[in-house]
């Protein structure tokens, strides 16, 4: 009997071609993110969910009566209830590494976005005032090679963000970054330090009760007005309030958003309203090339679970 999968997200035709080749065995139903009349419908006959995003809670999971893995295209899983899928014995994985190529690229775009004022110089472009220059570009626009790049976690990503920028012109000394603890690495600096001494500063960690809330007005305070942050891990480890009182008074220059307190974006955040922020919608992971390495991983994961083998990257302890 082929294996029910819920694939909670939307195709394209390049992922059902890609599973096409596993229909023998392999039971696929699309979901939405948005659609929850279907994937309520889909979830209690779904053995194994392909999750994304949106969160998969413990009452979702108790009416899931066959679910046996929840599968993370991703690395992080605080939007999985874990310690109910442990009681319940279903097993947690994740794609550790996985999207790391194009989180890294999606970085460094909104690091250059908002360093070299992309959007306000693009508004002006298409409106005409263009020209003259802004002479203020001359005292504010910098180049990744001039600026020391602070890496706030130091995993796959933040280790491909540090080869870019190395590549664009970043002297190695100039790339710090801080963890849970000095990892004995020369450019290794604890967090306040990191903060004052950095013009851009980048965040890679995932979202803990240690991580939640990281920084802070106090914390922001700490970094230079002409610094810009960057935001790809996750939007509860900033406080948006501070950060938006920030860059609303330029005590930061600017901000490249890819993550948010509240996903999707409500339309009256004030960060929308403010010309020094670029902002995407959680997509820095998404590329054809990422989504063909999460199908290929998640396959895998079915096709051990149907074989009785041991399962990859899982989490929890089932």
């Amino acid at each position: 009997m082929a294996l029910r999968v819920l694939a909670h997200f939307a195709p394209g035709d390049r992922i059902t071609e890609f599973l096409g080749a596993h229909t023998d065995w392999l039971d696929v139903r699309y979901c939405a993110e948005d659609d929850d009349d279907t994937f309520y419908r889909e979830l209690p006959d779904a053995e194994v969910i392909w999750h994304v995003l949106r969160p998969i809670s413990g009452a979702d999971l108790e009416q899931a009566r066959r679910l046996r893995l929840v599968h993370k295209m991703g690395a992080g899983v605080n939007t999985i209830d874990v310690d109910t899928a442990t009681r319940q014995g279903v097993a947690v994985a994740n794609m550790p590494g996985a999207n790391a190529a194009s989180v890294a690229e999606g970085t460094v775009m909104l690091m250059l976005a908002a360093l070299r004022r992309l959007i306000e110089l693009d508004r002006a472009t298409r409106e005409g005032r263009g020209w003259p220059s802004d002479p203020s570009l001359g005292e504010t626009v910098r180049d990744i090679g001039g600026c020391t790049v602070g890496l706030v976690g130091y995993g796959n990503i933040a280790k491909r963000v540090e080869r870019i920028v190395v590549a664009m012109g970043t002297p190695p000394s100039a790339v710090l970054h801080t963890s849970t603890r000095d990892d004995g690495h020369p450019n290794w600096r604890p967090l306040p330090e990191l903060l004052a001494a950095s013009d851009i500063l980048s965040l890679h960690l995932p979202l803990t009760d240690q991580s939640l809330g990281l920084l802070d007005a106090t914390a922001l305070a700490r970094m230079k007005p002409e610094a810009v942050l960057v935001n790809t891990s996750r939007g509860p480890i900033v406080d948006e309030i501070a950060l938006t009182e920030a860059l609303r008074a330029r005590r930061l220059a600017a901000a490249g958003l890819d993550v948010f307190t509240t996903e999707p974006v409500s339309p009256d955040n004030p960060l929308l309203g403010l010309d020094n922020v670029v902002l995407t919608p959680h997509v820095s992971w998404y590329t054809v090339d990422t989504m063909r390495r999460y199908l290929t991983e998640a396959v895998d994961n079915c096709r051990r679970l149907q074989e009785g083998q041991r399962l990859q990257n899982v989490v929890n302890a089932v």
